[in-house]
């Protein structure tokens, strides 16, 4: 199924903790995620399988695992990561990696079948595109039409692994295109699992995911969510002081375990930046069950924890805008 058209909701010019926007794709009467049923949202998912007759990246699937300490993983496809969530009563963001600049091939999954299968399991999905900026105006065009013609609820980015800086003025007209449709960005942050361990690692060079680079956007887009995805090892009190100084700016959970979450993050997640902290698990690597029996042993208070795991995200997403007048 695609999604012909989509219309954007008046958004408030402040990007605060609540978010007030919503977004109706058509045949479908608006958002279809029931916010009772579900017990938390999971902002950052991958899909690394697809249902067409393309081959998935095992070796990188492997590689990932291990350092993740995950075991053996499945490559989901859209469909089956829904199957996975909505047996658990929980909704996810999911989206595949756009690398054309550093592999020469498209996602595969390609963002098409991203949004197609997620409008088919509207009740637990929310896709997010992913496009290499490398790709440059096609990129802006692109975008577009995956949230003109699919639907497309935000965008995805890898700094460190598409090798770019997001503050680099280039992206900028991508950046443009998504704050003017309302749409959140989310940006990986800090040390990561790609390449980790292999040699040279990869070639992924770390320095592109300092979240230092994310404050001109932030400063340059106001009406842009930003989401900074993980603790952002080796830098998190920068991504701290950004998340307090700038209103638009979120952190996502994903990528550890909460054990090992530092100090500094579980105070400011427990008072002032409760409202800004997002559950994600970085599912396949690490399962809701591993992060949430985790999120036990360390001291996030009992009256935060609905805020992070699913109240933060639906205000965020436009899954309920009511919050924001509560």
């Amino acid at each position: 199924m695609v999604v012909t058209s989509l219309t954007v909701g008046v958004r408030a010019p402040n990007v605060g903790p609540c978010v007030t926007w919503r977004r109706t794709l058509p045949g479908e009467g608006g958002v279809v995620i029931d916010l009772e049923r579900v017990t938390a949202i999971d902002v950052h998912t991958h899909v690394h399988g697809s249902v067409k007759p393309l081959v998935t990246s095992g070796e990188n699937l492997a590689a990932m695992a291990s350092y993740f300490r995950s075991g053996d993983v499945k490559a989901y496809n859209v469909d089956e990561l829904a199957a996975y969530y909505r047996e658990r009563n929980m909704a996810a963001v999911t989206f595949t990696l756009d690398l054309v600049s550093v592999s020469g091939q498209d996602p595969s999954p390609g963002n098409e079948e991203v949004a197609e299968l997620a409008a088919r399991n509207a009740d637990v999905i929310i896709p997010f595109a992913s496009l290499d900026p490398a790709r440059g105006q096609a990129a802006v065009r692109q975008a577009r039409t995956l949230i003109d013609e699919f639907g497309m609820r935000g965008f995805k980015f890898h700094p460190s692994a598409q090798r770019f800086y997001p503050n680099d003025r280039a992206v900028y007209p991508l950046y443009e295109v998504i704050e003017a449709a309302g749409l959140p960005a989310l940006f990986h942050t800090g040390q990561t699992g790609v390449g980790a361990g292999t040699p040279g690692g990869g070639g992924i060079r770390l320095k592109y995911a300092n979240p230092l680079y994310l404050d001109d956007v932030a400063a340059d887009f106001p009406g842009l969510p930003i989401i900074m995805a993980h603790p952002s090892f080796p830098w998190q009190e920068e991504a701290i002081s950004i998340a307090l100084h700038k209103p638009g700016v979120f952190i996502d959970l994903s990528g550890w375990s909460p054990k090992y979450f530092p100090p500094l993050l579980i105070q400011y997640a427990n008072t002032l930046l409760k409202h800004k902290m997002l559950f994600g698990t970085d599912f396949p690597m690490i399962t809701p069950e591993r992060w949430l029996t985790d999120l036990e042993k360390i001291g996030i208070r009992d009256e935060v924890k609905a805020g992070i795991l699913k109240d933060n995200a639906a205000a965020l997403l436009g899954l309920d805008p009511g919050r924001c007048n509560r």
